[in-house]
């Protein structure tokens, strides 16, 4: 019976992201700046990657990225390494969950997340700031062990430990939270509240919503 719910489940997630890729994002009016997404890793090898939605490691619990990439429009690319180069004079490196993401992907998320759930995930009616290459979900880790540090909540974790005003039980998780917000804000970022790893950059407005595969992307 489990198997058989799994593979239903399955089927129907399938059938929202083809559906979500035929359909493509909402018309948007007026002038927005030429997309030059650029890919981390190439602009700052020492920026790590754990790009979960390659992965079954997510809330969806199945890979919707086919590759494992990050890519963000070139000012916020730039500013990322900044703040990377000033968390590692720290002890720390960025870890990157996610950068860019196709509107078809935001489009699924939208529609598999519970009503009570959805101020977790973007409205695909208005486009999200990963759909115009300017928000990026990241963490950080030690330097010393390569492993990522320990924050108040999970990657993902839909509930009030997720929040960047949450209170910790324990000091530490506060203040790598903290840490990070601090470089982050240093260099045009701002934090969505509920979600502590998630910043936009302050650009995200003057570029369009696209909906280009990782494999388009040159």
């Amino acid at each position: 019976m489990a198997s058989t719910a799994r593979k239903t489940a399955l089927l129907l997630l399938l059938f929202v992201f083809a559906t979500a890729w035929a359909q493509g994002p909402p018309v948007e009016t007026g002038s927005f700046r030429k997309p030059d997404l650029v890919e981390l890793t190439k602009l700052d090898p020492t920026i790590k990657l754990d790009i979960r939605y390659a992965t079954k490691n997510n809330f969806l619990g199945k890979a919707v990225y086919k590759q494992a990439r990050a890519f963000l429009q070139r000012p916020a690319a730039e500013a990322l390494v900044r703040v990377n180069q000033t968390v590692r004079k720290q002890g720390y490196g960025l870890v990157v969950f996610d950068g860019y993401r196709p509107w078809a992907v935001t489009k699924v998320f939208w529609d598999v997340t519970p009503p009570d759930k959805k101020i977790f995930v973007a409205d695909p009616a208005k486009g999200s700031r990963h759909n115009r290459g300017c928000a990026v979900d990241l963490s950080l880790f030690d330097l010393k062990t390569g492993a990522e540090v320990k924050m108040p909540s999970e990657y993902d974790e839909m509930t009030e430990r997720a929040h960047i005003n949450y209170e910790c039980t324990t000091p530490e998780p506060g203040r790598l939270r903290e840490l990070l917000r601090a470089a982050m804000t240093a260099e045009g970022f701002a934090v969505y509240e509920p979600e502590w790893w998630h910043y936009d950059y302050k650009d995200w407005k003057e570029y369009p919503i696209m909906n280009i595969k990782f494999s388009e992307i040159r």
